[in-house]
């Protein structure tokens, strides 16, 4: 019997790997169905503008959040840009909270329109809002109860609880700027200048006159006003013109380089752990001029970001995220911080429980990325299903 000579095989992928075939016509299939499901008059450069800044914000955060351990299996909480300044251009990149208020004005401007009524419709969006904020309240008021338990002192429990429950700050000032929509539609313009003027008077009364810190804090509402109101103005009609956005993005680059310049405002848009002022906590002039320059950037790019939308499985990432982008807000630091706690007992580990003082740590750090995204990519859906089964109803948050 004459010999045969049999082709080698390639040894199959395993199933779900990245060159698997079947993972690419899973993802190729997804990518399909969503593009079928989308509406024809969606505007899909908003969506990407919404998925760019929650990318913005987590990337950030995981970026910035840093423990040092000390004695005793105890951390304190801490900042790469306390220790390498350098870094601090990637904060006007990552801190992208003004570009989510404004796409948050716009849509509820916009789906205010075909509301059966306000009270519907706010009854609507503050379950949406609010319903996710539940799980993770308990799960952390339980971590917190079962470390004081343990021994752990209130300091280091407040280090490590803080990052996890910080986003709910963000989403009380976003249900009130929700709720507050339809006062804002008859003079959006107006009410974002009014509301920048009450951001710098605060400002001169905390820097400029010597007096107490505490007025400050009328800007967490008014110095997220100005985006939300910006937006609401969008959905109205108004800063279509391409030369208004270039002016804007203009107008608030330079008055953020003339505050950080000549009156002493930090250069970074993010709170430095033992800075003596925040532009973040609360927002401050600087920010607000930040995020004007944020919104002209996002108008010029809407355009060219809708059309890149038209590609399948870009959309269908951009879809997902908006899917779920009040959930991930929320969980994005519970998966950093629950990562950080399973280490704690080790001693800690490079880029994770470190004192975050060189590039040694942003390399660690960055290794890290992928398994924040991991396990972010698992908690997701668990907490979106688990919502299912309490009653609520599948929808974007």
């Amino acid at each position: 019997m004459a010999d045969r000579t049999v082709p080698a095989r390639r040894p199959a992928p395993a199933p779900g790997a990245p060159g698997a075939p079947g993972a690419l016509a899973a993802l190729a299939a997804l990518a399909a169905r969503m593009e079928a499901a989308t509406p024809a008059g969606r505007d899909r450069g908003v969506d990407a503008l919404r998925a760019l800044a929650v990318a913005g914000v987590v990337t950030g955060h995981w970026l910035v959040t840093a423990w040092t351990p000390h004695p005793g299996g105890t951390v304190r909480v801490s900042s790469p840009l306390a220790h390498m300044p350098w870094l601090t251009p990637a904060s006007w990149v990552l801190q992208t909270l003004a570009v989510f208020f404004f796409v948050g004005g716009y849509a509820a401007a916009r789906s205010l329109r075909s509301a059966a009524g306000y009270r519907v419709w706010v009854r609507a969006r503050m379950r949406r809002l609010l319903r996710p904020v539940g799980l993770p309240a308990l799960v952390w008021a339980g971590v917190a109860a079962g470390l004081a338990v343990g021994g752990m002192p209130i300091g280091p429990i407040r280090s490590l609880v803080q990052p996890a429950v910080g986003p709910v700050w963000f989403l009380a000032v976003f249900a009130a700027l929700t709720a507050a929509t339809p006062l804002l539609r008859a003079a959006p313009l107006a009410v974002a200048g009014s509301a920048a003027t009450v951001v710098l008077a605060a400002d001169a009364v905390r820097f400029g006159l010597g007096g107490p810190s505490w007025p400050g804090w009328v800007n967490v509402v008014a110095g997220w006003l100005v985006p939300y109101a910006l937006g609401v103005a969008w959905a109205g009609g108004a800063l279509t013109s391409r030369r208004v956005a270039a002016g804007m993005l203009a107008a608030g680059a330079a008055g953020t380089a003339a505050l950080v310049a000549w009156f002493g405002y930090p250069v970074s848009m993010v709170g430095v752990t033992g800075a003596k002022v925040s532009n973040l906590s609360p927002p401050t002039l600087a920010a607000v001029c930040f995020g004007v320059a944020q919104v002209g950037l996002a108008l010029l790019v809407r355009g060219p970001l809708a059309r890149l939308m038209r590609r399948p499985r870009l959309w269908a990432a951009v879809a997902l995220v908006n899917l779920s982008a009040m959930t991930v807000f929320l969980w994005h630091q519970t998966v950093l911080t629950a990562a950080a706690l399973a280490v704690l007992r080790l001693g800690g580990l490079p880029g994770l429980v470190e004192a975050p003082t060189g590039p040694a740590w942003l390399a660690h750090r960055l290794a890290w990325l992928p398994v924040f995204a991991a396990l972010l990519a698992i908690v997701v859906p668990a907490v979106r299903a688990a919502g299912r089964l309490r009653g609520g109803r599948p929808g974007p948050g």
